[in-house]
């Protein structure tokens, strides 16, 4: 059965991310981006549902992180796919920002 804790990386110094300008990290085999909305830091899978393409690449929109190759649409906030041509919801994690260090939490045990 796997873990239900959250394991905690440091992905990115605070002032790295900032408005509109997605930041791709790596943690363990997971690609993650990193996006600041109205100040509030998230995190959510980096690549598609569709297609293979990394989303940090895409262009930030009304809250939407638009895939750039086939333009599917995701919300920040949540992960949710907005319409085709993406076809699942992309995961979300925990994000906190200690001093200058913003912080990823990943599950345990569930890779």
């Amino acid at each position: 059965m796997a873990g239900t804790g959250l394991e905690w990386h440091r992905v990115a110094a605070d002032a790295d991310v900032v408005e509109d300008r997605p930041v791709g990290v790596t943690v363990g085999d997971r690609s993650i981006g990193l996006y600041r909305l109205d100040g509030v830091l998230y995190a959510l899978d980096d690549i598609c549902t569709h297609e293979f393409a990394i989303l940090s690449d895409g262009y930030v929109e009304d809250g939407c992180i638009e895939c750039p190759l086939h333009q599917a649409l995701f919300d920040i906030r949540t992960g949710e796919a907005k319409g085709p041509p993406a076809n699942g919801d992309l995961a979300t994690y925990p994000v906190r920002v200690e001093g200058d260090d913003v912080l990823v939490g990943v599950p345990t045990g569930a890779e």
